[in-house]
């Protein structure tokens, strides 16, 4: 299968899954609360999306459905509640969503080589769940990420439901860290792109920002959802004590399993990346230790 097939392919299971979720929102039953309503579209699209990844035997259909499910949570959030379609505090929001949003998913579409490729953590997720692969496949790669996401963008329903309250600054500064979050993972992927172009055989990566962190785009995407909860401490400043539940989360995702398995994997194609991990800062962005 070609590569444009396989983004058509997967084009079309979200506009099913889109579909099926809108479907829901508008004549389905509704909860006494919007933000659950829309979880549960979130995950009826979740289960469209697992079927297609199936039928392909591709978990890697998931991938981009990351980042296309928070403008449209957002979105609805915004024409369900009491805001108008003039507000600035939720045109400021959904620029910044929007923004990580598309660069996110155009990064995804230029590395995306076709659906001969599969994310390599997926295939083995399964083979270590045996017989229960099935419900490791749902469950971990499909409804967990669903989850997290729903939970670090619940955030933004805080400021699309309150009409009326002074926010100010605090929003503003919501903004700025969202913009300047996704300039970084776009900085970090830009230099990772033309490393891998002229690298050596065994060479690891510690150039530009990567010489400060060596996950420089993971701090840039859990400094993104910071961003989203600092917009809704804006909007309902009583919700702060959990209000960061959704970025905890992320950096507990991050360092509890996405960062481990990277490195794990990197030691085990470059031994050099050992001089690395002794050198650069795990994630925090610090100035880096000198060799020896």
């Amino acid at each position: 299968m070609s590569r444009t097939e396989s983004l058509l392919r997967i084009t079309a299971a979200y506009a099913v899954a889109l579909g099926v979720a809108t479907a829901w929102l508008l004549a389905g039953p509704d909860t006494a609360w919007v933000w659950l309503d829309a979880l549960v579209a979130d995950v009826l699209a979740t289960v469209v999306v697992f079927v297609a990844s199936r039928m392909h035997h591709n978990s890697s259909f998931y991938d981009a459905y990351w980042s296309v499910l928070p403008p449209y949570l957002v979105a609805y959030w915004w024409w369900a509640g009491p805001r108008d379609l003039a507000d600035p505090w939720a045109w400021l929001l959904f620029v910044v969503v929007g923004f990580w949003a598309v660069r996110l998913t155009a990064n995804w579409v230029r590395t995306f080589p076709g659906m001969h490729h599969e994310d390599w953590r997926y295939p083995m997720l399964r083979e270590q769940a045996g017989r229960w692969e099935l419900v490791v496949d749902f469950v971990a790669i499909h409804l967990f990420p669903t989850l997290q996401v729903f939970l670090a963008a619940v955030p933004a329903y805080l400021l699309l439901s309150r009409d009326g309250r002074p926010i100010g600054l605090l929003a503003g500064i919501g903004a700025l860290v969202g913009v300047a979050a996704v300039a970084l993972e776009w900085a970090a992927d830009r230099q990772m792109k033309e490393f891998v172009a002229t690298r050596q055989p065994g060479e690891s990566m510690d150039r530009g920002l990567w010489a400060w962190s060596r996950h420089p785009n993971y701090f840039g995407e859990i400094s993104f959802w910071f961003a989203v909860a600092v917009f809704g401490m804006a909007a309902s400043p009583e919700d702060a004590w959990w209000v960061l539940a959704g970025t905890v989360a992320m950096v507990a995702m991050f360092l509890g399993a996405s960062i481990p398995m990277m490195e794990k994997r990197s030691l085990e194609r470059r031994p050099s990346y050992q001089d690395v991990i002794d050198r650069v800062p795990r994630l925090l962005p610090q100035r880096p230790r000198r060799a020896g």
